[in-house]
């Protein structure tokens, strides 16, 4: 069969490039990276079959520059461009640059990211859709409007960047007292990171999940769900780990189902197409469940695999054919919802305080084995920069059910090994043993409510289990091998086989 495309450019680093490239590899199509100078060596630049240099180190002057990554799909013939997430992924616009170069762009369009890509707006034409949207105002102007929406929603409340996203400009205020100050900080946050100190507010539903709904969509009107990820132990509004379906007893059938749609005519009414996500705050009440959009994701998501091992569906594979025009080729009734997944964020940081610990990793061994998937783009002698997200791997596992996905997990985890730099695996090992996670009985505030999970602690079995593995495979490290280990080597061509192959 011919591909959609001959050649894509990724415009993007790390475990999503790699991401990518694989499914571009299964399927013929040539493939292009492109590097900043702190990635010259980065294992995404060795594992395209054309790499292109875009500019120093720091993302705004590289990954973020619109004309330099044009300028290499031109130079390399790349005739789509896939932005993975991060960076330019939901900015519209680059969707617009593109369509102006005749490059395609692979994810939804302009207008779509416009709507969805600002929060007061997402609401409002949310409301107009007959999606449920958590009660507030949409346009907050200063202090003063802020007290006077407060006082009619009630405290608590949360302060939102309109046009922000990843946590910043966000506040939750629990009294009067507390708000103008909260304000100030939250719109200077917001104009410091997206230029706009535009604020919503809404009612703060503080004992709840996050549960998000997967959706494709293609150019012929066919809007299909792939079911939920349930994404609500987060750290700073930042996910951590990741599992679907949602363990939420009030996660019935009916509820997935009526989730689902309430998520296709979300997406329906921007005329959205390609992968996206509706998320929603999902609230456990004595009378059943109620959901609130929260707001849609326009691009793949971080968590993607635990979807992808659930319904079976390579969804990097579905983007690209929607993005060349084909028709999605299943439909709602094709879907399937197979065991249960869980996949852990290991990030290069304190997890005790959640700071990045950059720096050169000197060894990293990851787990092998059935029903496990590795996402990554650290190999040994991979260098962590300061200039990027401190997200190093994702560890993916699968079960019939969730306690054996938990199980295979655990494994994993006490089989991984990471030197040279601060990571959070003991925390998701001490996550994984907790009695409540474990139950499945876990809001947003899950980490807040255990802080014994990032307290100092003495070391626990597990823990020493892997400083031991990590002891006997340093040992065994020998003079030959590490040259191998350099980027470009064996060692990182073995990294790149294991990244993101499902075992299963």
């Amino acid at each position: 069969m011919t591909p959609p495309f001959r050649k894509i450019l990724v415009a993007n680093r790390g475990e999503i490039a790699l991401r990518v490239f694989r499914t571009c590899a299964e399927r013929g199509i040539a493939t292009v990276a492109v590097f900043s100078d702190a990635d010259r060596d980065a294992l995404h630049t060795t594992m395209a079959d054309e790499s292109v240099h875009i500019g120093a180190a720091p993302a705004a002057d590289s990954y973020l520059r619109v004309e330099r990554i044009l300028a290499a799909a031109k130079a390399t013939g790349a005739e789509a461009i896939h932005p993975g997430y991060g960076f330019l992924s939901e900015r519209a616009y680059f969707v617009e640059a593109c369509k102006e170069a005749g490059v395609v762009f692979i994810g939804p369009s302009a207008h779509a990211m416009n709507v969805m890509g600002d929060k007061a707006g997402a609401r409002k034409a949310m409301r107009e859709a007959g999606v449920p949207v958590v009660p507030g105002f949409d346009d907050i102007a200063d202090a003063e409007q802020a007290e006077a929406a407060a006082r009619e929603i009630g405290f608590p409340v949360m302060l939102k960047a309109s046009a922000g996203g990843g946590g910043k400009g966000m506040r939750i205020v629990h009294e009067a007292s507390e708000l103008r100050r909260a304000y100030e900080g939250a719109a200077r946050e917001a104009k410091a990171s997206f230029g706009d100190d535009r604020m919503l507010m809404e009612r703060a539903v503080l004992n709840a999940r996050h549960v998000e709904i997967q959706l494709m969509a293609d150019q012929f009107g066919e809007t299909v769900y792939l079911n939920e990820r349930d994404c609500s132990v987060q750290r700073r509004h930042q996910k951590v780990i990741e599992e679907s379906p949602s363990p939420s007893p009030q996660m019935t059938p009916e509820v997935r189902q009526a989730m689902g749609e309430v998520a296709v005519r979300a997406a329906k009414a921007v005329d959205y197409t390609g992968a996206g996500t509706v998320e929603f705050l999902f609230e456990e009440t004595a009378k059943g469940p109620r959901f609130y959009f929260l707001e849609m994701n326009t691009r793949l998501q971080v968590e993607h695999p635990v979807t992808e091992a659930t319904c079976g569906r390579d969804l990097v594979w579905d983007q690209i054919r929607v993005a060349a025009g084909q028709p999605l080729g299943y439909t709602q009734a094709d879907v399937e919802l197979r065991g249960h997944a869980v996949e852990c964020r290991v990030y290069a940081e304190d997890p005790r305080k959640f700071l990045p610990s950059p720096g050169q990793v000197r060894l990293v061994r990851w787990p092998v084995g059935a029903n496990l998937r590795i996402d990554t783009a650290v190999a040994s002698g991979s260098v962590v920069s300061r200039f990027y997200d401190p997200m190093i791997a994702k560890i993916t596992t699968w079960g019939p059910d969730r306690a054996a996905a938990l199980a295979r997990m655990r494994e994993a985890l006490r089989e991984t090994v990471v030197l040279g730099i601060e990571t959070n695996l003991a925390f998701h090992l001490r996550c994984l043993d907790e009695p409540d996670f474990l139950a499945g009985d876990f809001s947003t505030r899950y980490i807040d409510k255990h802080p014994d999970l990032v307290a100092e602690h003495v070391p626990s079995d597990a823990d020493a289990r892997a400083i031991a593995a990590a002891a006997a495979v340093r040992a065994a490290e020998s003079l030959s091998r590490a040259s191998a280990s350099a980027p470009g080597g064996e060692a990182d061509a073995s990294a790149w086989r294991r990244s993101a192959r499902w075992r299963g």
